[in-house]
């Protein structure tokens, strides 16, 4: 028997309304916030993944699905969605429209990890990137929209978390206090962080394994590092947030896990479960299309998992509402009325009615039963009588009434 590959998940049927409420809360609000959709290829030049995520993150060194196409280029499954809408914005020319660019995005990921609840080695996003304006009160927009988002969906068990780490200017000094600090209690690192202290040390806070944590609260904090220029923007953020009525609690331990980030970065966690559950999370990137050949560019954006967030809206009880059956079962009785059945079905659907052939070796009864089994609300039932009469039988599957109509009349009141 073959099976989905470790890390993957079918979606089925029954679990495709959650995705569809998801999608739908979110398109509804990406419209009332001016933003418009971009789709991506779901594979990109290696490059670009190595250039913008950064080539010591575990991103790059052990997650992505990369490999050499049929004409030896180096070509990865996208990891995360930032960087091809930047991909994209450069390409094409964005840069020359109004600024700034607004964009939304739902796209499948990659990334070979130990496979966890709500998290795959193929996950799927919705997120969005504003590419253009630097200012602060862009940040608290998209920090808005993320957290609009979530309550939206009903989930109310959340904690929004915001942090600044600076940029260029101020955080390599703050990375050399990171340092320092850390070399002091190097014994106490688990064997990955002691890695990491080399080469990426900021990921030294984002370390879910307990000792790290304990170091990680007392490490130096970046928001007591930062130049005037970061201070003041994060000052502003705050101002912004408060003014939205956005709740929110400062993390100094919240880097993301991507080299790009620059001064604010964001999560939104449900309150069981913490970091390692988080539902949303993102950030400012202003130098990363420069660091793909462009221009100096400020952006921000997020992203959340859908896989995830159904998890949390299954876990949460909330009630989402059911893919609509189709209205009306078309029944026949006896081979003959078949070919009427099918062009009756046909008809309903042509004016967009929903309606659906029954399995047409049952007898009624089982006809009936299907009907029910599938929450069809309407049967109607043709047989050689019916045919020969010019009528049909509807038949209230609730109440088990039924009467009969002429066909014309019963397809004038249906599809009135």
């Amino acid at each position: 028997m073959f099976q989905a590959p470790r890390g993957t998940s079918d979606l089925l049927p029954q679990d495709q309304k959650y995705w569809r409420y998801i999608e739908s809360k979110a398109m509804a609000l990406a419209g009332q916030y001016g933003f418009g959709r971009i789709d991506t290829p779901v594979f990109e030049d290696s490059n670009l993944f190595i250039r913008s995520v950064g080539e010591g993150t575990d991103i790059v060194e052990k997650e992505m699905y990369t490999f050499d196409d049929r004409g030896g280029d180096s070509v990865t499954l996208r990891p995360e969605g930032t960087a091809p809408v930047c991909r994209a914005y450069l390409e094409h020319g964005m840069h020359n429209l109004p600024q700034p660019v607004r964009m939304y995005y739902f796209c499948p990921v990659f990334r070979y990890e130990r496979p966890q609840a709500g998290r795959f080695r193929e996950h799927h996003q919705f997120g969005l990137e504003v590419l253009g304006d630097p200012d602060p009160s862009v940040d608290a927009e998209v920090i808005e929209f993320a957290w609009r988002l979530i309550i939206s969906l009903g989930l109310k068990e959340t904690s929004l978390l915001i942090n600044s780490i600076g940029d260029a200017e101020c955080r390599p000094a703050y990375i050399g206090e990171l340092k320092n600090y850390y070399q002091g209690h190097e014994s106490k690192l688990c064997p990955e962080c002691r890695q990491r202290l080399d080469r990426n040390p900021l990921r030294l806070l984002d370390c879910k394994v307990a000792t790290c944590q304990a170091l990680g609260d007392e490490a130096p904090r970046s928001s007591d590092h930062l130049c005037q220029s970061c201070q003041d923007h994060w000052t502003s953020l705050r101002g912004f947030l408060d003014a939205v009525n956005i709740p929110y609690r400062i993390d100094h331990r919240l880097v993301r896990g991507l080299d790009y980030y620059t001064r604010t970065v964001f999560e939104i966690q449900p309150l069981v479960g913490g970091s390692q559950s988080t539902i949303c999370g993102g950030g400012r990137y202003d130098g990363l299309i420069e660091g793909l050949g462009g221009r100096p560019t400020p952006g921000i954006g997020f992203a959340t998992g859908m896989e995830r967030l159904a998890l949390n809206l299954e876990r949460d009880g909330v009630e989402v509402p059911d893919s609509p059956a189709p209205k009306y079962l078309v029944a026949n009785v006896g081979d003959a009325a078949r070919p009427a059945a099918l062009e009756l079905a046909a008809r309903l659907r042509a004016a967009g009615v929903g309606a659906m052939l029954s399995r047409g070796t049952r007898a009624l009864r089982g006809q009936m039963r299907q009907a029910n089994a599938l929450g069809i609300p309407y049967a109607l039932i043709l047989g050689d009588d019916e045919i020969e009469q010019g009528v049909v039988m509807v038949r209230d599957m609730e109440a088990s009434t039924q009467e009969i109509k002429p066909l014309q009349e019963f397809l004038d009141g249906a599809v009135g």
